[in-house]
């Protein structure tokens, strides 16, 4: 929101600077994220002056050039190289002397310098309009009147609008604050300066005779008295429809408002005046001169003033006439009833509409104005009549015309103001410090909250229905707190606190472990959006989707299901930017339809799910490349290394793998703990990674954050010394089916003697012409260890004995010549 330094001196009789103002608009809650000094004429004109063409010649390098003899009125002529055909001796023209800045029209700012063009000496510019941004003309320079005097400065008959435009970061619920008056109202509480009331008396000497105004006055029904709870209108005739003045047009664009005609001008400046929003209707195009308040009708069509058709759901608030609609309320007009160049006669439209009405409505279609941002906040109720007055007042002067019709106001419901009892020492002791009865009387009567009685301690306040944030005593107690200043809040040198447990503290210690871990390991923390497309994901698996109501685009239509697609994402876009090497991580979530129990997350709401995540992904090489070491590509076995590191990190020892079936993997793991299912983990479908031009093979591994939390909970740390006895590696190379796995073989082993047998691994697998088909080998290392005593080789042959045996059992498994 911007808000002009001028206008606001208009308002509150204030003489602070714009830096002191800028730090109290701070302090009071209104956060001014930054300050411009602005100018009509970005540069203001400076450097640039009168000047007098004495004499001109043709350039003798150049044919399309000129060298001029110009007086700037400093006794001394100065010799301008000019390329306009138009220069010649005689003329007044604007001259840029050395070292001004020109802003032009279109392109970035440049200096003048003292130079040589083609061998001739220049000390300045002859200007045109365009290229000091006065207008757009490059036809050639600009020509005064003689009348000009030679040396004063430009500024002196080009008048610069000057101001400083704060621009403030408003937060949700300061709706009040949304224009100039509400922005005044709190530098009254602060600095106990006056605000000047708002003119809002018609200008009854351009009234016609009430027989007449009968005649022109438009009925006013309201149907949906929900999203309308007061709509107030008049009508003005025989207006001229044309640019508004100079001096509006100045203070629209310091805000960032582009002027369009004095009509609409004018409501926008009421509306950034007072913050209620207006709407002028073309009084020829009200059929029947009726208007009606309604609700939509479902399916049916709408064109707004930007010429978009737009299909309406149903729940908005509309503004039609006898036959058709008009308006989108408090959003947007409609194209056919909207103010044109031949517009005679208006209807002004100042209302209040329901906050949550026009929300739905605005975000339904895509929209958001001046007007629906003020009433998305809450306006004022009682402010639409002087508002009316007000516009009407601005363009009977800037327009001309009469008005023609009594004000129709129906008020069917007043909204009263919020009556509640205030104690000073409750207030007091929240804020940790007594501040003067005296001082938040004057407070609050500055924020026009009303004191209806006082008992003392307790005072019996009435707050005016635009402070819709205001309801509670702790709201009350905000409002004086922001005023009065925090800074004013000394800080004690006692410190008190309170002991508590949080169940989520292990949840917390158990990530920031993991993420250290993986930091220090290589990898890169990423955050990706938990909104994504339905495009990426099933039928079947869009029926548990959370789908949003009104989407900002149909790439973000869903809550995520998964986190596959949003990694991909952030490495697609790391890939397109020639990094190809990647190691990610991420803590997110997921969300979905379903309940705690197949979940294993957490009910947000009923039937409403959400899960927590670790996710890891890997392509490319792992290390960067090296003069002296080989590039170790990324691959299955790395990134189950990381997910058992990570389990083990848990206190999760005991994992079972399982081969499983995911659309999203051409291999994947399961990982099991008590028969539970923690993770899941490999290679990702080339065809999918092929989707977001990933072509290197991409490794990834999705752990169930929730359910590690809840499995490691009940888990304890063991702490063992270092075994006294060696440990004893023995091989066997198995000849075995090709459908045999791993797995299968590493269960055998454990389940053979788990007490010696500490480790398995395997360290080859051949499958080739020396092997039958169907068939494979597989090379299998194993640790034994006895903790108490030093194995014999009676004992390792026993246990290698049993291995074997039970391989032949159970798998058929040989050993291999």
């Amino acid at each position: 929101m911007k808000i002009s330094y001028n206008w606001l001196k208009d308002i509150i009789n204030i003489n602070s600077t714009p830096n002191e103002v800028s730090q109290m608009l701070t302090g009071c809650g209104l956060e001014v994220e930054h300050v411009e000094n602005y100018q009509s004429i970005k540069g203001g004109l400076e450097g640039i002056v009168i000047g007098f063409v004495k004499e001109r010649e043709k350039h003798p390098n150049a044919d399309k050039l000129s060298v001029c003899k110009v007086d700037i009125g400093t006794g001394e002529d100065k010799q301008i190289v000019c390329g306009a055909p138009n220069v010649a001796a005689g003329q007044k023209v604007l001259v840029a002397t050395v070292g001004a800045t020109l802003y032009p029209s279109k392109g970035e700012p440049f200096k003048i310098s003292k130079s040589k063009i083609r061998g001739e000496v220049s000390e300045g510019m002859i200007c045109a309009e365009d290229e000091i941004g006065l207008g757009e003309s490059h036809d050639g320079i600009l020509i005064l009147p003689d009348n000009y005097v030679v040396g004063k400065p430009a500024s002196e008959y080009f008048k610069v609008y000057n101001d400083f435009v704060f621009e403030i970061g408003l937060t949700a619920n300061r709706g009040d604050a949304a224009s100039h008056l509400g922005t005044a109202r709190d530098l009254r509480a602060i600095t106990k300066c006056e605000v000047r009331s708002v003119d809002c008396e018609l200008q009854a000497a351009r009234s016609q005779e009430p027989d007449d105004r009968s005649q022109q006055a438009v009925s006013l029904t309201i149907e949906d008295t929900e999203g309308c709870k007061r709509y107030t209108g008049l009508s003005i005739s025989n207006i001229e429809v044309k640019p508004s003045p100079e001096w509006m047009q100045n203070r629209l664009r310091a805000i960032g408002i582009s002027p369009i005609n004095n009509i609409v001008d004018a409501t926008n400046y009421v509306l950034h005046e007072l913050g209620q929003p207006l709407h002028a209707f073309d009084a020829d195009k009200i059929k029947g001169n009726q208007i009606i308040v309604k609700k939509a009708v479902v399916d049916s069509k709408f064109t707004t003033l930007d010429k978009t058709e737009r299909t309406l759901k149903g729940h908005e608030c509309m503004i039609c006439d006898a036959e058709k609609p008009l308006a989108l309320a408090g959003v947007f007009g409609g194209l056919d009833s909207g103010i044109s160049d031949t517009t005679k006669n208006i209807f002004l439209e100042s209302a209040y509409f329901d906050a949550a009405t026009i929300r739905k409505a605005a975000k339904a279609h895509g929209l958001s104005t001046d007007a629906s941002f003020r009433y998305e906040r809450g306006t004022d109720p009682n402010i639409t009549e002087i508002a009316l007055k007000r516009v009407a007042n601005l363009i009977i002067e800037i327009a001309g015309g009469n008005i023609s019709s009594p004000i129709i106001d129906v008020y069917p419901t007043k909204i009263e103001n919020t009556v509640i009892e205030f104690s000073l020492t409750k207030s007091n002791q929240l804020i940790g410090k007594e501040i003067e009865k005296e001082r938040v009387i004057q407070i609050l009567t500055a924020l026009d909250i009303e004191i209806i009685a006082d008992k003392g301690d307790v005072l019996t306040i009435s707050i005016p229905p635009y402070r819709s944030d205001v309801t509670r005593p702790a709201d009350v107690t905000e409002e004086i707190l922001r005023i009065y200043g925090l800074n004013n809040i000394e800080i004690g040198n006692d410190i008190k606190s309170t002991i508590s447990y949080n169940e989520t503290e292990q949840k917390v210690k158990l990530k920031n472990n993991l993420a250290d871990y993986l930091s220090a390991n290589g990898f890169n923390e990423i955050a990706t959006n938990t909104l994504t497309k339905s495009a990426y994901f099933s039928e079947d698996e869009l029926q548990n989707a959370v789908k949003m109501l009104n989407p900002l685009s149909s790439d973000l239509d869903i809550m995520r299901l998964n986190m596959l697609p949003s990694v991909l994402e952030a490495l697609q876009y790391n890939n397109n930017r020639k990094l190809s090497n990647l190691k990610f991580y991420e803590f997110g979530k997921t969300y979905f339809k379903g309940n705690k129990t197949e979940a294993g997350g957490i009910n947000l709401l009923e039937n409403y799910v959400e899960q927590s995540h670790l996710v890891l992904a890997m392509t490319g090489s792992i290390e960067n490349e090296n003069w002296n070491q080989n590039n170790k590509q990324a691959n299955y076995y790395i990134i189950k290394g990381f997910v058992q590191n990570i389990l083990a990190k848990s206190k999760l020892t005991k994992l079972e793998l399982v081969l499983t079936e995911n659309a999203n993997f051409d291999y994947a793991v399961a990982v099991n703990y008590k028969q539970k299912q923690i993770a899941v983990m490999g290679t990702v479908n080339q065809k999918l990674a092929d989707k977001f031009d990933l072509n290197a093979p991409v490794f990834y591994a999705d752990i169930n954050v929730d359910l590690l939390v809840e499995l490691s909970k009940n888990e304890k740390t063991t702490i063992k010394l270092v075994p006294a006895f060696p440990a004893v590696r023995r091989d066997l190379a198995l000849l075995i089916d090709d459908a045999i796995n791993y797995a299968q073989l590493e269960k055998i082993a454990v389940k053979t003697d788990s007490n010696l047998i500490k480790q398995v691994n395997v360290f080859d697998v051949y499958k080739g012409d020396k092997i039958e088909s169907g068939k494979k080998s597989y090379a299998l290392s194993f640790m034994l260890q006895d903790e108490n005593k030093t194995l014999t080789e009676d004992e390792i042959d026993s246990v290698m004995k049993k291995l074997i045996k039970n391989f032949e059992k159970e798998v058929g498994a040989s050993l291999r010549a």
